[in-house]
């Protein structure tokens, strides 16, 4: 270290000698302590050579000069302007090929420096006091007797003034997209935030460049531009709350994500080059939460050698809340240069609040999978009753099809069809899949974890909700199996009179049989994909109402004036109705059946072990196997399928609930770990009635156990 900055040449704009430097306190294989030494040893070798001091100042201001700043502050850790595709596809490309550096650009220097991908985490290893002392030691060096006084601080103001204007152009452009305009009418009736903020800042920088000529004493605070960005945020606030509602999609996301990382970019750079009385005298009037918490305005500890080129403007006294600022803005920078091409950051900036509406519009769904009183169990019976009768016609339609012996993709067709088309006829008919209960009942769990105040979690709540998810599942998987049984029981019998032959030969029966397996084969395995196909199915039910809310799906069918000459205006108005209710449940039934159809295809085409286990369609296939064994079963035979279906109903439903349950938990931002908690609060509702705990309460309401109002 002592050699590098002995080479240092004070007049050099070349970047190696900084490369140089940073290798020398970047740790090696994680050691972040070694990184905390070197900053110390760094700082002490300086204090001890003032000369060397001023030589690094004077090299790191010449590269500052000669160097572009403002997108370093823009660009780096915000959303472009091109969208999430575009952007999506951008990083990929980047990732396997980097684009060029250019000399000409500050932030592309940062990228030949703290080339490393992990270098923010050694950065934010040291403490904020080290760095500190380092750059005071730096900055306060005592300049030769001929050295002329350098222009850093005003270069590094300079660009943030120009990057400031560049965030206040994007904001106002993004403000005024039309997707934006779409989803908040409102803000045509008055002068748009997004547009007055841009004059505010304008306003603003010409104050701030006359103060810099000496022609004016102090620029205006930035009271009325904060004003004007607060409203910005509020109109975002409002959309988002409104995508609950009206859905939304990963373009209005894009943009809504853009809007606030450039808003809160503009208000670290506003503190950081205010030079108004109030900043000098203690802390800005606009940001008076800064001073207590620096750190969670401005995310993060400091940087290394980007720390320094964020030093505060021109003031009379640097302020400590300042100098924490610039720190923390500078560790954002660099960890946002890090992860600059990532594309994992780019989906958790953008789509959790895409997943969060999704499953919002999943846990509405949710909420008619769910009975409250024992009347209603009845009614989810009959309900699930209807479906395992029509699932008893599509296990013998799957049999049949099978026998056309069609190409593997033909065949594909066919089968997912027979699914697809089945499914959205129960729908149709309003009877209920057991399976499918699952995807939906754990985004309403989800829902419904917190208290109404949102501070806490609610395990009384939470358990009742958990108790009515429980009784009604199995009422509507029983309901399913109870029919599905003797209807394919029955339609093999009837095969049989008509053809004079079973529906399937004893070699195929067995073949049935050793399908539902649980011991011998990997049919649970099955049985798990087909689970996470049912919580895919959920999603993509989520996804589909979502997006009948955002595109308006009713209005536009009640637009068609074909279909209202064709069917005539009242059945195009229910019929748009129903669209727009429905068409989540619709597709995501259409796409389940695909996706049941195609596994078993495509795990023969890939050569894997794929396929899907169901436990309505293999209750109906063992029925198939008993009448084509001529009911000659032994009671081991019996007992293992009955086993089997038992077991691959269980695998369904509980890989489907865990994984809808985690992803709707993901999108809330919820950590649940005290499940004991639950667990308990479900013991005493079972201690307290158990006959209730199964078949539910006789009234709607539900039963009231003062042990249950404690609120945990």
């Amino acid at each position: 270290m002592l050699d590098i900055l002995e080479r240092i040449d004070p007049h050099s704009d070349r970047i190696d000698l900084l490369v140089e430097l940073v290798d020398g306190i970047r740790p090696r294989r994680r050691h972040l302590g070694h990184a905390r030494a070197a900053v110390r040893t760094l700082t002490q070798l300086l204090k001890g050579n003032p000369a060397q001091a001023w030589a690094l100042r004077s090299y790191l201001v010449t590269l500052l000069e000669n160097r572009r700043h403002t997108s370093l502050y823009s660009d780096i850790g915000i959303l472009s302007n091109d969208g999430f595709f575009t952007e999506l596809m951008r990083r990929i490309a980047w990732r396997l090929l980097p684009p060029a550096l250019d000399d000409l650009y500050l932030s592309d220097a940062l990228d030949q420096v703290l080339y490393a991908e992990e270098d923010h985490r050694w950065i934010r290893s040291v403490p904020d006091a080290d760095w500190l002392a380092l750059f005071d030691v730096v900055a306060d060096a005592p300049p030769p007797n001929d050295a002329t006084p350098d222009r850093a601080r005003l270069v590094t103001t300079m660009g943030m003034l120009d990057a400031i204007r560049t965030l206040s152009c994007r904001v106002c452009a993004l403000g005024l997209e039309p997707r934006l305009v779409h989803s908040y009418s409102e803000i045509e009736d008055f002068d748009s935030p997004f547009l007055m903020q841009n004059i505010e800042v304008n306003t603003y920088l010409d104050d701030y460049s006359r103060y810099l000529e000496g022609s004016l004493a102090r620029p205006e605070d930035p009271r009325h531009l904060l004003v004007m960005l607060d409203q910005c945020e509020e109109v975002v606030a409002k959309i988002r709350r409104s995508a609950r509602t009206f859905g939304t999609s990963v373009a209005l996301t894009y943009v809504l994500v853009a809007i606030g990382q450039s808003i809160g970019r503009l208000r670290k750079l506003l503190f950081l080059v205010d030079v108004s009385e109030s900043a000098v005298g203690s802390a800005p009037e606009a940001a008076p939460e800064l001073l207590a918490a620096p750190q969670e305005l401005f995310a993060g500890p400091p940087s290394s050698s980007r720390a320094l080129v964020t030093t505060p403007p021109p003031a009379e006294q640097p302020l400590s809340a300042q100098r924490a600022a610039a720190l923390a803005l500078a560790q954002e920078l660099v960890e946002a240069h890090n992860t600059k091409y990532r594309v994992i950051g780019l989906f958790r900036d953008n789509i959790h609040l895409l997943a969060r509406n999704v499953t919002e519009n999943a846990s509405r769904t949710g909420e008619h999978y769910i009975a409250e009183s024992r009347a209603q169990l009845r009614h989810m019976f009959k309900a699930a009753a209807g479906a395992g009768f029509i699932v008893g016609f599509m296990a013998m339609f799957k049999i049949l099809l099978g026998y056309l012996r069609a190409a593997p993709l033909v065949e594909a067709f066919l089968f997912s069809m027979n699914y697809s088309l089945g499914f959205m006829l129960v729908h149709m008919l309003q009877w209920t899949i057991a399976t499918k209960q699952p995807a939906m009942t754990a985004q309403r769990i989800a829902a419904g974890l917190h208290t109404p105040d949102g501070r806490s979690i609610d395990f009384d709540r939470m358990a009742e909700l958990v108790n009515k998810v429980f009784r009604t599942q199995i009422v509507a998987v029983l309901g399913n199996v109870v029919v599905a049984f003797p209807t394919a029981l029955l339609i093999a019998i009837a095969y049989q009179q008509v053809k004079g032959h079973h529906l399937v030969s004893p070699d195929k029966a067995y073949h049935l049989l050793h399908d539902i397996d649980p011991f011998g084969t990997p049919a649970l395995f099955y049985a798990a994909v087909a689970g996470v196909w049912l919580f895919v199915a959920g999603l993509i039910s989520g996804y589909y109402d979502n997006k009948a809310l955002y595109t308006r799906m009713g209005q536009r069918v009640r637009q068609l004036r074909w279909l209202g000459n064709l069917f005539g205006v009242e059945r195009r108005d229910r019929l748009s109705r129903y669209v727009e209710d429905n068409l989540g449940g619709l597709m995501g039934n259409f796409f389940f059946g695909i996706l049941l159809g195609t596994t078993g295809t495509v795990g023969f085409l890939l050569g894997l072990p794929l396929d899907i286990r169901h436990v309505t369609f293999s209750t109906a296939n063992f029925a198939t196997a008993l009448v084509g064994l001529d009911y000659q079963m032994n009671f081991p035979m019996v007992l293992n399928a009955v086993l089997g279906v038992a077991l691959i109903g269980a695998v369904n439903l509980l890989v489907s609930f865990n994984l809808a349950l985690w992803v709707a938990l993901r999108a809330r931002n919820i950590v649940f770990t005290r499940s004991i908690l639950l667990l308990r609060a479900l013991g005493r509702r079972f201690a307290y009635a158990p006959l209730d705990f199964f078949i539910g309460p006789r009234d709607p309401d539900v039963i009231d156990i003062p042990e249950f109002h404690k609120g945990k």
